[in-house]
């Protein structure tokens, strides 16, 4: 967009577990910025015309992994562009220098409480269909968190403000870091 103050800015990458509400703040910070802005979860739903629960159900989650690498290193190579990724992306050594190397990635931090509060009817998060989601969660967030910090250059706590104020809070942070 001509003209944009932002456009100077790389793409900005949101990172972070599920419930940590990506989608929703990526969907304001792009407002915000003049951009556009995906869901990389919803491009590989979009393109493979199959829900991620039915790709996890019949290629496991190798074949899902295999298929996010191929979107997000092609996402990542767009301009003027907000992602919000998919909670496991960083379990995935490629995607985390796709994302490192392309752009500003910010890690929405979010304690497992919260997730859970978030993703308690959700039947669209494969990983989460089991006895004990809590649990799930926890462990997931000890394998992941220092996955998303590695490759995080702002972390951003998410427990506190609504989507459209942690988007102006990423927004000052990376405008400040980047000018």
């Amino acid at each position: 967009m001509p003209g944009n103050e932002f456009e100077t800015l790389p793409n900005i990458y949101l990172v972070g577990p599920m419930g940590a509400g990506k989608t929703t703040v990526g969907r304001h910070l792009a407002e915000l910025l003049g951009r556009e802005f995906l869901d990389s979860d919803h491009e590989i739903e979009r393109r493979t015309g199959a829900s991620i629960p039915w790709i996890f159900e019949k290629e496991g989650e190798p074949g899902f992994r295999s298929r996010e690498t191929s979107v997000i290193d092609e996402l990542t190579t767009r301009k003027q562009l907000v992602l919000a990724t998919g909670g496991g992306v960083v379990t995935q050594s490629p995607n985390r220098e796709f994302l490192k190397q392309r752009g500003i990635v910010v890690y929405l931090y979010t304690p497992v409480e919260i997730q859970l509060q978030r993703t308690y009817r959700d039947k669209n998060r494969p990983l989460l269909q089991v006895e004990n989601p809590e649990k799930k969660l926890r462990e997931l967030l000890r394998i992941r968190d220092p996955l998303y910090r590695e490759v995080a250059h702002h972390i951003i706590e998410t427990n506190q403000g609504a989507a459209r104020d942690l988007a102006q809070k990423i927004l000052q942070v990376v405008v400040s870091k980047n000018t």
